[in-house]
């Protein structure tokens, strides 16, 4: 997993709630078994809408997601996660959050920014307003901006999430950390343990 301590860049309105993982990856997806090219079936079912946000030109690029409340219900699946990232996201902004694609998101990388309906409503209006608007999130003082629009907001994140993005640590990279100890342990037991 690659280190996140500030992301950058513009947002795409996804003025829609309840957004549940089989719409932003739908299950015929979950049969590959490689762990790449899913940003081909990123909202697939709703691409078929030319209206749709993410069929607008002018968002191609953007690499926040800014959402409406209840982001990722529904059945777990990490498809979804991975299907946003390839589809060049690195965030997701939104009033909530399912905890299992939440929990998805921080050890996969994909960073979820939780603030206000009133805030996401403002960062719609700006992006709506410019399309080439910068959003600003910093991991490490746990803030989320538009300057342009004058928008700053805090957002929580736990110590050991906010730790885990900002070294790049997943949950390997978290058990390496500890390689001493585990050799340690290692050592001390039993030779006909080992």
């Amino acid at each position: 997993m690659k280190a996140v301590q500030i992301i950058q860049g513009r947002g795409v309105p996804l003025k829609r709630s309840d957004v549940d993982t089989d719409q932003i990856i739908p299950a015929e997806w979950l049969k590959r078994v490689e762990r790449t090219g899913f940003e081909k079936g990123l909202f697939s079912t709703w691409r078929d809408d030319r209206n749709f946000v993410l069929n607008d030109e002018r968002y191609a690029g953007a690499s926040v997601l800014v959402a409406g409340p209840s982001f990722g219900v529904g059945s777990s699946r990490e498809h979804a996660v991975w299907a946003i990232q390839q589809g060049g996201f690195d965030a997701v902004i939104a009033p909530s959050f399912s905890d299992i694609f939440r929990n998805n998101c921080t050890k996969n990388g994909l960073v979820p920014v939780v603030v206000p309906e009133d805030v996401v409503a403002k960062i719609w209006a700006a992006i709506e307003a410019d399309h080439n608007v910068e959003i600003t999130i910093d991991v490490e003082r746990l803030t989320v901006e538009v300057p342009a629009a004058g928008i700053s907001a805090a957002f929580p994140m736990d110590p050991q999430t906010q730790h885990r993005f900002i070294n790049g640590l997943d949950d390997i990279g978290i058990t390496m950390s500890h390689a001493a100890d585990i050799d340690s342990y290692e050592e001390g037991r039993p030779v006909w343990l080992r």
